[in-house]
Protein backbone atom coordinates (compact mmCIF):
# COMPACT_ATOMS: atom_id res chain seq x y z
CA UNK A 1 0.00 0.00 0.00
CA UNK A 2 1.41 3.38 -1.02
CA UNK A 3 -1.17 5.66 0.58
CA UNK A 4 -0.36 7.90 3.51
CA UNK A 5 -2.46 7.12 6.58
CA UNK A 6 -3.01 9.25 9.71
CA UNK A 7 -1.27 8.00 12.84
CA UNK A 8 -2.01 8.67 16.50
CA UNK A 9 0.25 7.61 19.38
CA UNK A 10 -1.84 5.50 21.77
CA UNK A 11 0.10 3.14 24.01
CA UNK A 12 -2.16 0.61 25.72
CA UNK A 13 -2.56 0.97 29.48
CA UNK A 14 -1.56 -2.67 29.83
CA UNK A 15 1.81 -1.81 28.28
CA UNK A 16 2.29 1.04 30.73
CA UNK A 17 1.41 -1.25 33.63
CA UNK A 18 3.81 -3.89 32.36
CA UNK A 19 6.63 -1.35 32.12
CA UNK A 20 6.13 -0.22 35.70
CA UNK A 21 5.92 -3.77 37.01
CA UNK A 22 9.12 -4.73 35.24
CA UNK A 23 10.93 -1.67 36.56
CA UNK A 24 9.74 -2.42 40.09
CA UNK A 25 11.08 -5.99 39.81
CA UNK A 26 14.49 -5.05 38.39
CA UNK A 27 17.25 -7.26 39.74
CA UNK A 28 20.01 -4.77 40.40
CA UNK A 29 23.57 -5.99 40.18
CA UNK A 30 26.65 -4.88 42.07
CA UNK A 31 29.57 -2.80 40.89
CA UNK A 32 33.21 -2.23 41.79
CA UNK A 33 33.28 0.84 44.08
CA UNK A 34 34.73 4.15 42.97
CA UNK A 35 34.44 3.65 39.20
CA UNK A 36 31.92 6.36 38.35
CA UNK A 37 31.08 6.10 34.64
CA UNK A 38 34.41 4.54 33.60
CA UNK A 39 33.00 1.03 33.17
CA UNK A 40 29.49 2.01 32.16
CA UNK A 41 26.39 3.34 33.87
CA UNK A 42 26.68 3.47 37.70
CA UNK A 43 24.12 1.37 39.58
CA UNK A 44 22.93 4.13 41.91
CA UNK A 45 22.41 6.53 39.03
CA UNK A 46 20.41 4.06 36.96
CA UNK A 47 18.38 2.91 39.94
CA UNK A 48 17.34 6.51 40.61
CA UNK A 49 16.47 7.19 36.96
CA UNK A 50 14.54 3.91 36.66
CA UNK A 51 12.60 4.75 39.83
CA UNK A 52 11.64 8.09 38.29
CA UNK A 53 10.59 6.36 35.06
CA UNK A 54 8.46 3.93 37.06
CA UNK A 55 6.81 6.30 39.54
CA UNK A 56 6.97 9.91 38.34
CA UNK A 57 7.38 10.06 34.58
CA UNK A 58 4.06 10.94 32.93
CA UNK A 59 3.91 9.03 29.66
CA UNK A 60 0.40 10.27 28.93
CA UNK A 61 1.66 13.87 29.02
CA UNK A 62 4.53 12.93 26.71
CA UNK A 63 2.10 11.11 24.43
CA UNK A 64 -0.14 14.18 24.28
CA UNK A 65 2.86 16.34 23.35
CA UNK A 66 3.78 13.97 20.52
CA UNK A 67 0.19 13.96 19.32
CA UNK A 68 0.26 17.73 18.93
CA UNK A 69 2.18 16.96 15.74
CA UNK A 70 0.22 15.70 12.71
CA UNK A 71 1.59 12.16 12.23
CA UNK A 72 1.33 9.61 9.48
CA UNK A 73 2.52 6.21 8.32
CA UNK A 74 3.06 4.83 4.84
CA UNK A 75 4.45 1.58 3.46
CA UNK A 76 7.66 1.84 1.47
CA UNK A 77 9.62 -1.10 0.10
CA UNK A 78 7.80 -3.53 2.39
CA UNK A 79 8.37 -1.46 5.55
CA UNK A 80 5.94 0.74 7.45
CA UNK A 81 7.49 4.17 7.91
CA UNK A 82 6.31 6.82 10.36
CA UNK A 83 6.72 10.57 10.21
CA UNK A 84 5.33 13.82 11.55
CA UNK A 85 4.41 16.39 8.91
CA UNK A 86 4.08 19.95 10.21
CA UNK A 87 3.16 22.41 7.48
CA UNK A 88 4.19 26.04 7.77
CA UNK A 89 1.74 28.90 7.42
CA UNK A 90 4.38 30.57 5.23
CA UNK A 91 3.57 29.91 1.54
CA UNK A 92 7.27 30.32 0.66
CA UNK A 93 8.42 27.77 3.24
CA UNK A 94 11.01 25.18 2.20
CA UNK A 95 10.16 21.49 2.69
CA UNK A 96 12.70 20.06 5.13
CA UNK A 97 13.11 16.39 5.98
CA UNK A 98 14.86 15.72 9.32
CA UNK A 99 16.21 12.28 10.18
CA UNK A 100 17.71 11.29 13.51
CA UNK A 101 20.46 9.01 14.78
CA UNK A 102 20.44 5.98 17.10
CA UNK A 103 19.70 6.19 20.00
CA UNK A 104 17.56 9.21 19.21
CA UNK A 105 14.07 9.58 17.77
CA UNK A 106 11.78 12.18 16.29
CA UNK A 107 10.89 13.18 19.87
CA UNK A 108 14.25 14.95 20.24
CA UNK A 109 13.08 17.54 17.68
CA UNK A 110 10.08 18.65 19.71
CA UNK A 111 12.09 21.59 21.15
CA UNK A 112 12.69 23.07 17.66
CA UNK A 113 9.38 22.52 15.87
CA UNK A 114 7.94 25.95 16.68
CA UNK A 115 11.19 27.72 15.79
CA UNK A 116 11.48 26.04 12.39
CA UNK A 117 7.92 26.03 11.09
CA UNK A 118 8.06 29.70 10.16
CA UNK A 119 10.52 28.83 7.40
CA UNK A 120 9.99 25.13 6.75
CA UNK A 121 7.38 22.49 6.11
CA UNK A 122 8.82 19.94 8.53
CA UNK A 123 8.90 16.19 7.90
CA UNK A 124 10.27 14.51 11.03
CA UNK A 125 10.87 10.87 10.18
CA UNK A 126 11.31 7.86 12.40
CA UNK A 127 14.22 6.12 10.71
CA UNK A 128 13.47 2.67 9.27
CA UNK A 129 13.50 0.08 12.05
CA UNK A 130 13.17 2.60 14.89
CA UNK A 131 10.15 3.50 17.04
CA UNK A 132 6.97 3.62 14.98
CA UNK A 133 8.91 2.77 11.79
CA UNK A 134 9.77 -0.65 13.17
CA UNK A 135 10.47 -3.35 13.83
CA UNK A 136 12.20 -4.22 10.56
CA UNK A 137 10.37 -6.82 8.48
CA UNK A 138 13.27 -7.78 6.20
CA UNK A 139 17.03 -7.67 5.92
CA UNK A 140 18.98 -5.36 3.65
CA UNK A 141 18.10 -1.99 5.17
CA UNK A 142 21.38 -0.32 4.30
CA UNK A 143 21.88 3.43 4.33
CA UNK A 144 21.26 3.54 0.58
CA UNK A 145 17.95 1.71 0.93
CA UNK A 146 16.93 3.93 3.84
CA UNK A 147 17.77 7.07 1.88
CA UNK A 148 15.69 5.88 -1.09
CA UNK A 149 12.75 5.25 1.26
CA UNK A 150 12.97 8.80 2.63
CA UNK A 151 12.97 10.19 -0.90
CA UNK A 152 9.80 8.20 -1.53
CA UNK A 153 8.12 9.74 1.52
CA UNK A 154 8.85 13.23 0.17
CA UNK A 155 7.58 12.26 -3.29
CA UNK A 156 4.32 10.98 -1.83
CA UNK A 157 3.92 14.25 0.07
CA UNK A 158 4.20 16.10 -3.24
CA UNK A 159 7.59 17.72 -2.64
CA UNK A 160 9.83 17.87 -5.71
CA UNK A 161 12.60 19.97 -4.14
CA UNK A 162 13.50 19.91 -0.46
CA UNK A 163 16.23 20.27 2.10
CA UNK A 164 17.54 17.54 4.37
CA UNK A 165 18.85 17.78 7.91
CA UNK A 166 20.42 14.85 9.70
CA UNK A 167 22.18 13.99 12.93
CA UNK A 168 24.79 11.20 13.09
CA UNK A 169 23.38 8.27 11.13
CA UNK A 170 20.72 10.66 9.88
CA UNK A 171 23.52 12.80 8.46
CA UNK A 172 24.77 9.75 6.60
CA UNK A 173 21.27 9.25 5.18
CA UNK A 174 21.30 12.88 4.06
CA UNK A 175 24.58 12.43 2.17
CA UNK A 176 23.12 9.33 0.52
CA UNK A 177 19.97 11.21 -0.44
CA UNK A 178 22.06 13.94 -2.10
CA UNK A 179 23.98 11.34 -4.11
CA UNK A 180 20.85 9.48 -5.17
CA UNK A 181 18.71 12.43 -6.28
CA UNK A 182 20.77 15.63 -6.51
CA UNK A 183 18.06 17.37 -8.50
CA UNK A 184 15.62 16.92 -5.60
CA UNK A 185 17.88 17.90 -2.69
CA UNK A 186 18.47 21.63 -2.23
CA UNK A 187 21.09 21.14 0.45
CA UNK A 188 22.05 18.91 3.38
CA UNK A 189 22.62 20.31 6.87
CA UNK A 190 24.29 17.93 9.33
CA UNK A 191 25.40 17.70 12.92
CA UNK A 192 27.12 14.86 14.71
CA UNK A 193 28.48 13.86 11.30
CA UNK A 194 31.41 11.43 11.51
CA UNK A 195 34.03 11.57 8.77
CA UNK A 196 37.22 9.56 8.45
CA UNK A 197 40.63 10.28 6.91
CA UNK A 198 41.83 8.36 3.89
CA UNK A 199 45.26 6.75 3.49
CA UNK A 200 46.57 9.91 1.81
CA UNK A 201 49.24 11.61 4.02
CA UNK A 202 47.95 14.94 2.76
CA UNK A 203 44.87 14.40 4.94
CA UNK A 204 47.05 15.05 7.98
CA UNK A 205 49.04 18.02 6.70
CA UNK A 206 48.56 21.49 8.19
CA UNK A 207 45.72 20.55 10.50
CA UNK A 208 44.72 23.25 12.94
CA UNK A 209 45.00 22.62 16.67
CA UNK A 210 41.22 22.17 16.84
CA UNK A 211 41.30 19.68 13.95
CA UNK A 212 44.14 17.74 15.55
CA UNK A 213 42.08 17.52 18.74
CA UNK A 214 39.06 16.23 16.78
CA UNK A 215 41.27 13.65 15.08
CA UNK A 216 42.62 12.57 18.46
CA UNK A 217 39.09 12.17 19.81
CA UNK A 218 38.09 10.28 16.66
CA UNK A 219 40.90 7.81 17.32
CA UNK A 220 39.86 7.57 20.98
CA UNK A 221 36.29 6.92 19.89
CA UNK A 222 37.39 4.12 17.56
CA UNK A 223 39.73 2.55 20.13
CA UNK A 224 37.79 2.89 23.38
CA UNK A 225 34.15 3.83 22.79
CA UNK A 226 32.95 1.60 19.99
CA UNK A 227 31.75 -1.32 22.13
CA UNK A 228 28.11 -0.56 21.32
CA UNK A 229 28.94 -0.58 17.61
CA UNK A 230 30.83 -3.89 17.78
CA UNK A 231 27.97 -5.63 19.57
CA UNK A 232 25.18 -4.17 17.44
CA UNK A 233 27.01 -4.80 14.17
CA UNK A 234 27.91 -8.41 15.00
CA UNK A 235 25.30 -9.88 17.38
CA UNK A 236 22.18 -7.66 17.28
CA UNK A 237 19.78 -10.54 17.80
CA UNK A 238 21.53 -11.78 20.94
CA UNK A 239 21.55 -8.28 22.41
CA UNK A 240 17.87 -7.88 21.59
CA UNK A 241 16.75 -10.53 24.09
CA UNK A 242 18.13 -8.54 27.03
CA UNK A 243 16.93 -5.14 25.84
CA UNK A 244 13.44 -6.37 24.93
CA UNK A 245 12.95 -8.09 28.27
CA UNK A 246 14.42 -5.53 30.67
CA UNK A 247 13.42 -1.86 30.60
CA UNK A 248 16.28 -1.12 33.00
CA UNK A 249 18.64 -2.72 30.48
CA UNK A 250 17.13 -0.71 27.64
CA UNK A 251 17.44 2.44 29.73
CA UNK A 252 21.10 1.78 30.53
CA UNK A 253 21.95 0.97 26.92
CA UNK A 254 20.58 4.30 25.71
CA UNK A 255 21.37 6.62 28.60
CA UNK A 256 25.07 5.74 28.46
CA UNK A 257 25.22 7.29 24.99
CA UNK A 258 23.51 10.43 26.25
CA UNK A 259 26.18 10.67 28.94
CA UNK A 260 29.02 10.18 26.45
CA UNK A 261 27.67 12.19 23.53
CA UNK A 262 26.16 15.27 25.17
CA UNK A 263 28.09 18.38 26.20
CA UNK A 264 30.82 17.19 28.61
CA UNK A 265 30.13 20.15 30.91
CA UNK A 266 26.89 18.37 31.87
CA UNK A 267 27.54 16.11 34.84
CA UNK A 268 24.57 13.87 34.05
CA UNK A 269 22.56 13.28 30.85
CA UNK A 270 19.56 15.14 32.27
CA UNK A 271 21.77 18.17 32.87
CA UNK A 272 22.13 18.37 29.08
CA UNK A 273 18.63 17.24 28.03
CA UNK A 274 15.36 17.54 29.91
CA UNK A 275 14.82 14.33 31.90
CA UNK A 276 11.24 13.84 30.69
CA UNK A 277 12.31 14.31 27.06
CA UNK A 278 15.10 11.79 27.58
CA UNK A 279 12.63 9.25 29.00
CA UNK A 280 10.15 9.97 26.21
CA UNK A 281 12.87 8.97 23.79
CA UNK A 282 13.72 5.78 25.72
CA UNK A 283 10.03 4.93 26.06
CA UNK A 284 9.58 5.04 22.29
CA UNK A 285 12.17 2.30 21.89
CA UNK A 286 10.63 0.27 24.73
CA UNK A 287 6.97 0.46 23.72
CA UNK A 288 7.70 -0.27 20.05
CA UNK A 289 10.12 -3.13 20.80
CA UNK A 290 12.74 -1.73 18.41
CA UNK A 291 15.94 -2.18 20.42
CA UNK A 292 16.92 -5.20 18.34
CA UNK A 293 15.57 -3.69 15.14
CA UNK A 294 17.68 -0.55 15.58
CA UNK A 295 20.72 -2.68 16.41
CA UNK A 296 20.22 -4.57 13.16
CA UNK A 297 20.81 -1.32 11.27
CA UNK A 298 24.40 -1.48 12.53
CA UNK A 299 24.67 -5.06 11.29
CA UNK A 300 23.45 -3.95 7.87
CA UNK A 301 26.00 -1.14 7.70
CA UNK A 302 28.85 -3.43 8.77
CA UNK A 303 27.89 -6.05 6.17
CA UNK A 304 27.16 -3.67 3.31
CA UNK A 305 29.97 -4.17 0.75
CA UNK A 306 29.35 -0.70 -0.71
CA UNK A 307 29.48 1.18 2.59
CA UNK A 308 33.17 2.05 2.50
CA UNK A 309 33.92 2.02 -1.22
CA UNK A 310 35.03 5.34 -2.81
CA UNK A 311 32.10 7.36 -4.06
CA UNK A 312 31.72 10.27 -6.41
CA UNK A 313 31.51 13.66 -4.74
CA UNK A 314 28.04 15.17 -4.77
CA UNK A 315 27.55 18.72 -6.01
CA UNK A 316 24.78 19.37 -3.47
CA UNK A 317 25.92 21.92 -0.84
CA UNK A 318 26.40 20.85 2.76
CA UNK A 319 26.14 22.84 5.97
CA UNK A 320 27.90 21.51 9.07
CA UNK A 321 27.10 22.41 12.67
CA UNK A 322 29.58 21.20 15.29
CA UNK A 323 28.87 20.75 18.96
CA UNK A 324 31.78 20.62 21.35
CA UNK A 325 31.91 16.81 21.16
CA UNK A 326 32.07 16.66 17.37
CA UNK A 327 34.94 14.86 15.66
CA UNK A 328 34.38 16.13 12.12
CA UNK A 329 37.32 17.56 10.16
CA UNK A 330 36.27 19.86 7.35
CA UNK A 331 38.58 18.52 4.66
CA UNK A 332 37.26 14.99 5.26
CA UNK A 333 33.66 16.16 4.97
CA UNK A 334 34.41 18.02 1.76
CA UNK A 335 35.34 14.75 0.04
CA UNK A 336 31.62 13.90 0.05
CA UNK A 337 30.01 17.28 -0.64
CA UNK A 338 31.02 20.94 -0.99
CA UNK A 339 30.82 22.49 2.48
CA UNK A 340 29.37 25.98 2.09
CA UNK A 341 28.41 26.60 5.72
CA UNK A 342 30.46 25.71 8.82
CA UNK A 343 29.52 26.59 12.40
CA UNK A 344 31.34 25.63 15.59
CA UNK A 345 28.97 25.92 18.54
CA UNK A 346 30.25 27.04 21.95
CA UNK A 347 28.07 24.44 23.69
CA UNK A 348 26.09 21.30 23.01
CA UNK A 349 26.99 17.80 21.95
CA UNK A 350 25.60 15.23 19.53
CA UNK A 351 21.91 15.94 20.24
CA UNK A 352 21.90 19.64 19.35
CA UNK A 353 18.16 19.94 18.69
CA UNK A 354 17.49 18.94 22.31
CA UNK A 355 20.60 20.37 23.97
CA UNK A 356 20.81 23.75 22.23
CA UNK A 357 17.53 24.19 20.35
CA UNK A 358 17.93 27.91 19.60
CA UNK A 359 21.47 27.55 18.25
CA UNK A 360 20.40 24.54 16.22
CA UNK A 361 17.32 26.19 14.72
CA UNK A 362 19.19 29.43 13.93
CA UNK A 363 21.93 27.50 12.14
CA UNK A 364 19.53 25.41 10.07
CA UNK A 365 17.72 28.58 8.98
CA UNK A 366 20.99 30.36 8.17
CA UNK A 367 22.26 27.52 5.98
CA UNK A 368 19.13 27.16 3.89
CA UNK A 369 18.64 30.94 3.65
CA UNK A 370 22.13 31.13 2.18
CA UNK A 371 21.12 28.78 -0.62
CA UNK A 372 18.67 31.36 -1.93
Amino acid sequence: MSEIRPFHVAIAQSDLDDLRERLARTRWGTEIPGQGWRRGVPVDYLRDLARYWERDFDWRAAEARLNELPQFVTDVDGQTLHFAHVRSANPAATPLLISHDWPGSYALYLPVVAALTGDFHLVLVSNPGIAFSGPLTSEGWTAARGAAALHEIMRRLGYGRYGVQGNGGGAGLGVQMARQQPAAVIGVHVNGHITFPSQDPADFADLTAAEQDRLRRLQEFRDDKMGFNVIQSTRPQTLAFALHDSPAGQLAWIVEKFKEWTDPSAELPEDAIDRDLLLTNVSLYWFTGTAGSSANLYWEMAHDPTAWTPKEKSAVPMGVALGVTDITVRRFAERDMPVTHWTEFPAGGNFLSAEQPKLYADDVRAFFAGLG
